[in-house]
């Protein structure tokens, strides 16, 4: 076990296989289940992924905008989504795509899913004390540098605002069509790492 950058306990990456094992064999729902894998591919916060809307979801140029009251820093945010991510789009289209949210709530379906729910189950995956839903984020960053992935990449992808004030205001870029080929490498990375090949 680690501590991210946020001092919130994490796995290593080289333990990825083992949580995506677990994730397939707990006694889980299979939306909860779709739920944590759509974080992990999107590397989006637990609030953002649980708050998901259909009407965020542009198909045709796969990309999710998360509007900017959604987001922490107040700023939208746009998501470039692989084939694994838009896979599980379709999966949900058959349990959700009539409601307003890709992750309704049991009881409320006129509702998101608590934010919570993602921590609860991986809880009952094993890692209570080891591992919150946020520590996804952190399992993504690490993976990409070690890859080799341009920080300010990683940084657009995560929603992070430049430390730095001058430079915020200068650099405004998105990085979109740098980031969808790393969205798509991380996506594929998360498949080799179901098969234990990593």
């Amino acid at each position: 076990m680690s501590t991210s950058k946020n001092n919130l306990p994490s796995i290593e990456p080289s333990e990825l296989p083992n949580f995506l094992y677990r994730l397939a064999h707990t006694n889980i729902t299979s939306v909860t289940r779709t739920l944590i894998e759509w974080q992990l591919h999107t590397m989006t916060r637990p609030s953002e992924a649980a708050g998901a809307k259909w009407a965020e979801i542009d198909f045709h140029n796969a990309i999710w905008v998360i509007p900017a009251e959604r987001m922490k820093k107040q700023r939208e945010h746009q998501v470039p989504l692989s084939k694994q991510a838009l896979s599980l789009l379709y999966f949900l289209k058959d349990v959700s795509g009539h409601t307003e949210f890709l992750f309704p709530g049991l009881r409320n379906r006129s509702q998101p899913v608590n934010s919570q729910t993602a921590n609860a189950a991986i809880k009952r995956m094993g890692y209570h004390g080891t591992m919150v839903a946020h520590s996804m984020r952190s399992i993504a960053s690490t993976t990409l540098n070690e890859a080799g992935f341009q920080p300010d990449i990683i940084e657009a992808a995560l929603a992070h605002l430049d430390n730095n004030e001058v430079r915020r205001a200068y650099n405004r870029a998105q990085y979109l069509e740098q980031r969808k080929v790393m969205m798509q490498w991380w996506s594929d990375y998360i498949g080799q790492a179901k098969q234990n090949n990593t």
